[in-house]
């Protein structure tokens, strides 16, 4: 396993640094640099690493801690690092002969790749994502509402593949940018479900909360947009509870929740973000993930006949996700066919989402076991997901 000075040293070199150059950025002194990279010190303190991470525009713990085990796989990797390394890289100055970028022009490709993230267009957006990453980069002080939401969908993104240090570097990001509490709050929304995949459960049951209570509004005189970022805090508090075996602290936030869905009366979506999308419906669906997490099977599949799922699009931020707590209910229930028939669904209407689903892979392990024989079908399914048979 790598020490903190190796790691230091690698992601120095790779960000076309010097030690000198790296000690300016950083405040740390290069005495203190070379002996860390030298190993003369094994180990660094957490705020000396936290100054070396901010001038190497990466995650502090990306420094202190070894490679997670839930981290993407080989392929994912080698397939967004082109994405991950515009996150980081400084700038490029424009060449003479090029058109610098503007922030209409930037905002209209965005607008026009709200598809491609909204259903999950993995390879079109692995190849489209750098160069707009580098070019609101490159727009200043003046880019920052475009570039937060950049930043927001990227960290979004890396999230769905499980690159959690990718993650956390754009979401730190946009909210460093952001503008007010309500731009925060959206980004707040995803470093929740960051922690949460990291298995932080305290740290995401923490942040929820205080967003929740900062954001929280007067119902009465709520705005849409009001109603629906607070009702996202209070889901992101209730799962966390969920997972950390608080049930009572679940439930109450879920309540809550619900007073703001029905203060809203339907599906809202402020700004047209498809990821801030809340209402009744969502509610629902998240209801049924939490019976999920606490193993009532039964529970889900009652919540899933009163969810319009003929009204949701296929999208991982919705219907995928909660097919898949449907699917495994089913697999729970010894309803196999049923499980893996919204398997076939998801793969059908996303193809690319569910091959990063672990969840995908564990609600299949389950249809195998139960099976005595596999169709084709099934080992096509398990090829996809990754399921060794």
């Amino acid at each position: 396993m790598s020490t903190a000075g190796q790691r230091v040293k690698e992601v120095r070199k790779r960000r076309g640094l010097s030690q000198r150059e790296l000690a300016d950025a950083s405040g740390v002194s290069l005495s203190s640099i070379r002996k860390l990279e030298q190993g003369e010190r094994e180990t660094a303190r957490l705020e000396t690493l936290r100054k070396l991470a901010h001038a190497l525009r990466v995650p502090t713990m990306r420094l202190a801690d070894g490679p997670n085990p839930e981290d993407a796989g080989a392929d994912t990797v080698d397939r967004w690092a082109a994405v991950r390394e515009a996150l980081v890289r400084p700038p490029v100055a424009p060449g003479l002969d090029d058109e610098p970028p503007t922030i209409s022009g930037i905002r209209d490709s965005l607008r026009e790749a709200a598809p491609l993230f909204a259903h999950d267009q993995y390879t079109a957006l692995a190849a489209l994502l750098p160069s707009l990453l580098r070019d609101a980069e490159a727009l200043g002080s003046e880019g920052r509402a475009v570039r937060v939401r950049l930043l927001q969908l990227a960290g979004w993104l890396m999230v769905q593949t499980r690159q959690f240090s990718a993650a956390e570097t754009a979401l730190e990001r946009a909210l460093d940018d952001s503008a007010d509490r309500m731009e925060g709050a959206a980004t707040v929304n995803t470093l929740c479900w960051l922690l949460l995949r990291q298995g932080e459960l305290g740290k995401a049951y923490d942040l929820a909360v205080k967003w929740a209570d900062e954001t929280e509004p007067r119902v009465s005189r709520a705005t849409p947009a009001e109603l629906s970022t607070w009702g996202w805090m209070l889901l992101r508090v209730s799962a966390a509870a969920v997972r950390n075996s608080q049930p009572g602290d679940a439930e109450d936030a879920l309540r809550f929740a619900t007073a703001a869905a029905v203060a809203l009366g339907r599906e809202h979506a402020p700004n047209n973000d498809f990821l801030r999308t809340f209402g009744p419906t969502t509610v629902k669906l998240k209801a049924a993930e939490n019976a999920g997490v606490i193993d009532r099977p039964d529970m889900v599949l009652r919540i899933a006949e009163r969810v319009p799922v003929f009204s949701l699009k296929p999208t991982s931020n919705n219907r995928n996700r909660h097919l898949l707590d449907v699917a495994d209910a089913y697999a729970k229930t010894g309803e196999y066919a049923e499980a893996f028939g919204k398997l076939e669904q998801i793969r059908s209407d996303s193809p690319e989402w569910l091959p990063n689903q672990r969840y995908a892979r564990d609600v299949l392990g389950r249809v195998v076991r139960g099976r005595r024989t596999l169709t084709a079908d099934m080992r096509t399914m398990a090829d996809v997901v990754g399921l060794p048979l």
